[in-house]
């Protein structure tokens, strides 16, 4: 497939912006917000395709699967966030979710966009993960036609694994490799071609979409409270305290107590106080239920 970039979504002209250089400032903010309020209504077309990533993903993952995100320049970026706030927010273990940005970590705090032209490099940075089909490899690029991620996704799909694309343009390689098409047709952006903008922000609500549901399902999430939290400092300590509270109607004196005798495992901790057990009759009692909390107690 020719790489035309003219005939690209994400390259055209905004007829809207034509003028944007010539406005106040007001202005130019209004612009922008009036082209940002299209993001969520483009996210809504493709909640459907989203579901279908985010089951495949789930089945994968308790089975002990992992999710991988792969993308250069900003998207990349983005992957690379979402994975990393998974291990704070949800406990994930460390490696089942990964996110890879072509570069690496210099490439995060510094522009290297020249990196992304290579499918070899792409495929590369997947070898040392040994991909399985238990695991799901989403490749993220605005623009649909990133050869770093066109070879990420052969390299997954001939291992087996399930590969979803998050792309803003219809009919684009990146799509055609994968399994799962997510594509949210933001339209021109504010800037040409700045898909850190509209592009950017679709795939920020995606990746938000499919990490915070995949966590829901995997039972890291007690109504809409974070359970599974890893508290690593004082704020997320805090939110441990006021959730135990929460769901116990305790004492602040009661919560400190039972999360130091859990080694502040939340989920433990609330086991303990409602039953009784000691702490490592409630690991095993979260070990038979998959570690999903509303499998012992109901809200």
């Amino acid at each position: 497939m020719v790489d035309n970039k003219l005939s690209r979504i994400t390259e055209t002209r905004n007829p809207a912006t034509m003028e944007i250089d010539k406005l106040d400032t007001q202005q130019i903010l209004k612009l922008i917000n009036q082209e940002d309020a299209k993001v969520t209504l483009a996210v809504q077309q493709v909640i459907p395709e989203i579901t279908q990533a985010v089951d495949g993903i789930t089945q994968r993952m308790q089975k002990g699967g992992r999710l991988f995100y792969v993308g250069a320049g900003t998207s990349g970026r983005l992957g690379v966030l979402d994975a990393v706030e998974c291990i704070p927010t949800f406990s994930v273990e460390p490696g089942r979710v990964i996110g890879i940005l072509a570069g690496g970590k210099e490439a995060m705090f510094q522009s290297q966009e020249n990196l992304e032209d290579s499918c070899e490099k792409g495929s590369q940075s997947l070898q040392q993960y040994y991909i399985t089909s238990l695991d799901s490899v989403v490749g993220i690029a605005a623009s649909g036609t990133t050869p770093f991620v066109l070879g990420a996704l052969r390299k997954a799909k001939i291992s087996g694994a399930l590969t979803i694309s998050l792309v803003c343009v219809e009919n684009s390689p990146v799509e055609q490799a994968a399994d799962i098409a997510i594509a949210p047709i933001v339209g021109p952006e504010v800037i040409t071609g700045s898909t850190r903008m509209k592009a950017g922000t679709a795939q920020k609500i995606v990746l938000n979409m499919i990490s915070t549901t995949v966590m829901v399902k995997l039972g890291k999430v007690y109504s809409n409270l974070m359970v599974d939290l890893k508290p690593s400092n004082q704020k997320l300590r805090t939110r441990a305290v006021n959730i135990f509270m929460t769901l116990t109607e305790t004492d602040l004196d009661a919560a400190h107590q039972y999360l130091e005798n859990a080694s502040y495992n939340l989920k433990a901790a609330i086991i303990m106080y409602k039953f009784g057990y000691s702490f490592g009759e409630a690991l095993m009692l979260l070990e038979k239920c998959d570690g999903i909390l509303s499998k012992i107690i109901q809200y």
